[in-house]
């Protein structure tokens, strides 16, 4: 287990369990603003993609025992590994998700032979850019990927284990 303090937030990330994810299947949608973003935690969504995933760790942020989101890190070479990361609704914008992220970041590069951790953030997230960029990711290009049948523009970012720890 991996913990870590921010705001007086106890986060205590552990590994996905079966009743985890009906319980987060069932959680009410996303407000308008993250409208977009709600069928991550849908049938179809990361749970069941990351689940099936060789190489995927998703881990559930509990905070008092109640699940406040999940992130995955997910191997994909030798040396790279592709991080999410989706909050409960009602805990969007309380300072948990740089906790969560900071702590699955942590636990990816637990791995010794991960030396960068990359994902890619919507464009009309501004929010979340700018919850990476604090954690030290730096933009390393664009990309459109196919979401529900729509194109949705990504930037791409990256972090590698020498800026994380020295951040």
């Amino acid at each position: 287990m991996v913990s870590d303090c921010l705001v007086s937030i106890m986060i205590v990330l552990r590994p996905v369990a079966h009743d985890d994810i009906a319980l987060i299947k069932s959680w009410p949608p996303y407000p308008s603003e993250f409208r977009d973003l709600d069928y991550a935690l849908r049938d179809g969504g990361w749970l069941d993609e990351y689940s099936r995933k060789t190489g995927a760790d998703i881990l559930i942020a509990e905070e008092d025992g109640e699940i406040n989101g999940f992130s995955v890190i997910t191997r994909e070479s030798s040396n790279i590994a592709e991080f999410r990361i989706a909050l409960h609704p009602e805990k969007l914008g309380q300072g948990r998700g740089k906790t969560i992220s900071r702590l699955t970041l942590k636990q990816g590069f637990s791995y010794p032979a991960i030396a960068t951790i990359r994902l890619i953030v919507r464009k009309n997230n501004p929010r979340a850019r700018k919850l990476y960029e604090s954690l030290h990711f730096r933009n390393t290009g664009e990309c459109t990927e196919e979401i529900q049948g729509k194109p949705v523009e990504f930037y791409r970012m990256e972090i590698d284990r020498n800026t994380f720890f020295s951040g």
